[in-house]
This record gives structure tokens, C-alpha cells and sequence, in this order.
């Protein structure tokens, strides 16, 4: 560790910081090392490692309809019967 460091302090729900801790714990992890990990990953990619964003109203238009389309077709389990039912549909 560098001879140099400073102290981070933040506010978390009780319950939340409970829960991450025993999580982190079952890693092999604190949460030290979690934000330090974290930190070094924002260095390293210059951007934060979590995709932030909150879908517009045309996303999420795309998604429901996707929704809608996915739970009237049916979902195969291989290649074989995906091509078999495709076939069907255009002959």
C-alpha cells in the first residue's frame, strides 16, 4: 500500500451495508476492498464499471413489445427445433 492514503466516508441504509458485507464476506472480500477494487476499475476503464442509465420512453416502448412478442413465441431449446418450426411457418 502506498505510504499516502486518505479516508472515504459514506452513508449507507444499516440493512443495506449488512447485507453487501455478508455478501463481500462469502467473496473472500470487505468492503474496503470492494471500493478499492471499484476505484481501480474507474481508473483503469476511465469510466464507471456499471452501465447507468435510465431507459427513454422509445427504449422503453422497444422493450415492452419485445416482452409482448417473447411471451407469444414459443422458445426453443436448440437449433434443430427453431429451423423445424420456422419451416413450418413459411411452407
Amino acid at each position: 500500500m502506498n505510504a499516502h492514503s486518505s479516508m472515504l466516508h459514506i452513508r449507507l441504509d444499516d440493512e443495506l451495508k449488512a447485507k453487501a458485507t455478508e455478501t463481500l464476506a462469502a467473496m473472500g472480500l470487505t468492503a474496503s476492498d470492494a471500493v478499492r477494487l471499484l476505484f481501480h476499475r474507474i481508473v483503469a476503464d476511465q469510466a464507471f464499471p456499471l452501465e447507468l442509465k435510465v431507459p427513454n420512453a422509445e427504449t422503453r416502448s422497444a422493450i415492452e413489445e419485445s416482452r409482448a412478442i417473447m411471451a407469444r413465441r414459443p422458445r426453443f431449446h436448440n437449433a434443430e427445433s427453431l429451423i423445424a418450426d420456422l419451416d413450418r411457418e413459411v411452407g
